[in-house]
Formats: C-alpha cells, structure tokens, sequence
C-alpha cells in the first residue's frame, strides 16, 4: 500500500469529483463509505476500483489490499475532502456503477418515482422495497441520483441489491408495463382511500409522487388505481418515503 499526503494526487482528485453527478456519469464509477457498505457492495458483487482509508480504518485497507485491490492510506483531512459525510468512517472507495434494468427485466413487485428529488428519500424507499419484498426502484427523469452517496447512505445497502431501472418519460413506461400485465397504483392525494381499493394480484407497480407536486397529470392518467392514505389527524400529508413505506408493506402483506 502507498501512502498519500497530497490533495493534488491523482488518485484524490479522481475520487473527488465523484461528488458530483456528471463525474459519475462520465466515469462510470460512484462512491461508497465507511466499511460496512464497501463489505456490501463487494459482497454483492460490485467491482471495486480504488480506495483510500486513514490509518484508523488500516487493518481493513490491509485486508482489501490482501484481496488485490487498489487501496492507499490517506491523512484524515484527505479522506475527509474525499467524502461528503462530514465525519466519515475511516474509508472510502469508488465502484463500477451497476448497469439499470431495462423495462422487460422487470420483476412483479416494483416502486416506481416520478420526481422524488430528495436523495434521502429515494434512499430510504429503496431500503423498503428491499425490506418489504419489492424487486425494483423505477425512476422518473426528474428523480434524484440514486447513485449519490446521500442515496445510498439513506439505502443502507439496499441500493446494491434492488436494481434500479430509469425511464424517461415514466407515464410511458407505466403504461407499456401495464400492457404487459402490471396494475399501476399511484399514491395521489386527489385518489380515493388506500384501505378501501381492491384486489391487485401479485403484478403491480406502486408510483410515489415528489414532495412537493405529487404525481404528475400524465402518470395519473397511466394508472389503475390512485391512492392516499386517510389523514385522521390534524396533518395534511406525510413524508414521501413515510406514505411508501406504508403503502409498501400493505401491498405485499398476504403475498
């Protein structure tokens, strides 16, 4: 293993720039932090191709470079110009980014987002379809980057094994999905109670709206069934990844 002290290696402003989205795009690669998700991605069978780690994370940075990978020790104040926690957990490391799903890959349980622009939020969605038995994310155009370190912090892991797909526009992806034999259930505040809708079978997709507009006119048109959740209190809505994570478990109970 090398060692790195300068902000001007290559190897640290190569790993920078991965903060930033077209960086991604153009290289191909993302970020994961901290050696829990780096043990996840590998486990998954992600191809990683450089990391760097400061001396409190080197017994794992001698394990990955027993391993062949590329690893490098680094001072604190680098590896915190590297990642975008602000207290990071000792190492960082960039991935091959996954290839998405194309629409006839599929499977019968999915979530689709149309305009979910918090990475937090898409994160933690992504961690529930996981937990609730969902095979796929399906992502709107003007979703946030699910490949973002905040998205895949929030996805715990998730982001690994639930494979994403993306379409743009989504209303017409919903629709030759549902010509294939999915029932699209959108969560719409104008929809009727989610409690009282009827049977869906076992092929649906569920479309969360973004936090702000909801749904938009041309995915609501694109659907089955539209949904909201009773608000029996004094709140008007809930979080976008809260009323997921609902209607998720519900959809899937019995299944």
């Amino acid at each position: 293993m090398d060692r790195i002290t300068s902000a001007k290696n290559a190897t640290i402003q190569r790993l920078r720039e991965l903060k930033n989205a077209r960086a991604r795009r153009e290289a191909g690669l993302f970020l994961v932090e901290g050696e829990v998700m780096i043990r996840e991605a590998l486990a998954c069978g992600l191809a990683l191709r450089e990391a760097v780690a400061d001396d409190g994370a080197a017994d794992f940075a001698a394990e990955l470079a027993a391993a062949d990978h590329r690893v490098s020790l680094v001072t604190r104040s680098l590896l915190e110009s590297v990642c975008e926690t602000r207290t990071p957990q000792g190492v960082c490391a960039s991935f091959e980014c996954p290839a998405p799903l194309g629409l006839e890959a599929l499977p019968d349980r999915v979530v689709a987002l149309d305009g979910v622009q918090d990475p937090g939020n898409l994160g933690t969605i992504w961690r529930t379809a996981d937990a609730a038995g969902f095979g796929a994310l399906l992502l709107g155009a003007r979703c946030a980057d699910p490949l973002s370190p905040k998205a895949q912090r929030a996805a715990m892991g998730s982001g690994f094994r639930v494979p994403f797909a993306q379409a743009d526009p989504l209303a017409e992806a919903l629709a030759k999905l549902r010509r294939g034999g999915w029932r699209i259930v959108a969560s719409d505040l104008r929809g009727e109670d989610f409690y009282a809708r009827g049977e869906l079978g076992e092929r649906f997709v569920l479309v969360i709206g973004s936090e702000a507009h909801g749904i938009s006119d041309a995915v609501r048109d694109a659907a089955d069934v539209r949904v909201k959740l009773p608000m029996r209190g004094g709140a008007e809505s809930l979080n976008a990844a809260v009323a997921a994570g609902i209607m998720m478990y519900e959809l899937t109970r019995g299944l």
